[in-house]
């Protein structure tokens, strides 16, 4: 497994899989949510497998993710998922995607003894957000998105998994912003309007020239992180006037009848949220110090990665923004969900995490309410990539890890 070729501004963030065993049987199924939506899944499995690891992410496909031959190898059936908003976060709320991860998880509960969910990056907090709502009460579970939007919770069957292994998970997808959105945009119809005082890339403020260490003054990142929080507030703001006209659009339209109100109750909002490359930590290496490399997820040049399309958040709808990519609104925040995670525990963190700095990481496990808590650092990138050439990547020395772990608490088929 290596990472991708080239030397564009994102070289190196795909990574590809090796060879499945030869006897892997893989399957394609269709499962309905509780909610009536279709989601995807693969099944990989290989002769003997009683513990499936199941895979997925809010966002992303995950179907060739580097860690499926591996586990396989290693005697576990692997399940890879696609929520309903796969590669296309405009609508995604991470309530529905919790439906979308029931599924999977009654589909799998009928074919295997034991159930072991894997989160990696996004899909750690997507994972612990579930099983903090599986393990409720159904009356207690959460019953409308922070937008308002009913979810059904308490009526869907929501199996909780045996085990949970988290790998490089960042603390989720709000809170990741809230670190990395760029506080110097004056005017949010402008994606070149800068605060000058606040602009992360002004050498006065600390910023240098790449790939040389920029160094921020306590002074200037307390009022930059006090200034994106800002940011973040009126966004949310904005979000929340939009839904309170939409839903006026519908109050006036069951009332009228006339279709002039139900185009406006239809008429989606759509947020553009420039400026989202930008957290002081990629290119600061003394902030939080740790092996990672100078860069962000997004490449190595975040000054200017910020001012492109490529983002977290860059477009999304209101209902999405306050459920997924506001730091303040959202649930799926995996600090706030993790006491509610108790069962047996594996929480893996990558040394040349981008995206998971190591106070963040410390921060997530100790919030983690599994007794049985095992934790380790692997050398390695935040996709799993090696952090020097020639040695191994952070996938396999990952997959040794998550197998070791396995081996003692659920029955593996023999590798091959």
């Amino acid at each position: 497994m290596t990472g991708g070729g080239g030397t564009g501004l994102g070289a190196g963030r795909y990574l590809t899989a090796g060879e499945r065993p030869a006897e892997t049987v893989t399957s394609v199924h269709e499962l309905s949510t509780s909610d009536g939506a279709t989601v995807r899944g693969v099944l990989a499995t290989v002769p003997g497998a009683r513990t499936v690891v199941c895979l997925m992410h809010p966002r992303q496909d995950v179907t060739h993710h580097a860690l499926v031959p591996l586990l396989l190898r290693a005697g576990a059936a692997v399940w890879t998922q696609h929520p309903r908003s796969v590669n296309n976060d405009l609508n995604l709320l991470h309530e529905q995607a919790l439906l979308d991860v029931a599924a999977g998880q009654v589909f799998l509960r009928e074919r295997f003894d034991d159930v072991v969910v894997l989160g990696h990056s996004g899909g750690g907090t997507l994972f612990a957000f579930y099983l903090e709502q599986a393990a409720l009460a159904p009356s207690e579970r959460i019953s409308r998105t922070p937008g308002g939007r009913p979810v059904d919770l308490a009526g869907a069957d929501m199996p909780v998994a045996d085990g949970a292994v988290f790998l490089a998970p960042h603390p989720g997808q709000g809170t990741l912003l809230l670190a990395c959105i760029d506080p110097s945009v004056a005017d949010e119809t402008d994606p070149l309007s800068v605060i000058p005082e606040l602009d992360p890339w002004n050498p006065t403020n600390g910023f240098a020239e790449p790939p040389t260490s920029s160094s921020y003054s306590a002074e200037f990142l307390a009022r930059y992180r006090e200034a994106q929080r800002d940011r973040v507030a009126r966004l949310d703001a904005l979000a929340h006037e939009s839904l309170a006209r939409t839903a006026a659009a519908r109050r006036a339209h069951k009332e009228s009848g006339a279709a002039a109100d139900r185009r406006r109750a239809l008429a989606p909002t759509i947020m553009t949220i420039f400026r989202t490359d930008a957290d002081p930590r990629n290119v600061d290496l003394s902030l939080d110090p740790s092996e990672r490399p100078y860069g962000s997820l997004f490449g190595k040049r975040p000054d200017l990665i910020d001012y492109g399309q490529v983002g977290f958040g860059r477009l999304t709808t209101p209902e999405a923004w306050l459920s997924t990519w506001s730091g303040l609104s959202s649930k799926a925040d995996f600090v706030r969900c993790a006491p509610g995670v108790t069962v047996p525990t594996l929480f893996l963190e990558l040394t040349g995490d981008q995206a998971a700095f190591p106070a963040d990481s410390d921060r997530m496990i100790t919030a983690l309410g599994a007794a049985d808590l095992t934790t380790a650092k692997i050398r390695g990138l935040h996709f799993g990539a090696a952090i020097t050439e020639g040695e191994p990547t952070g996938n396999e020395l990952a997959a040794d890890e998550i197998r070791g772990w396995l081996d003692k608490r659920f029955p593996l088929a023999s590798p091959a």
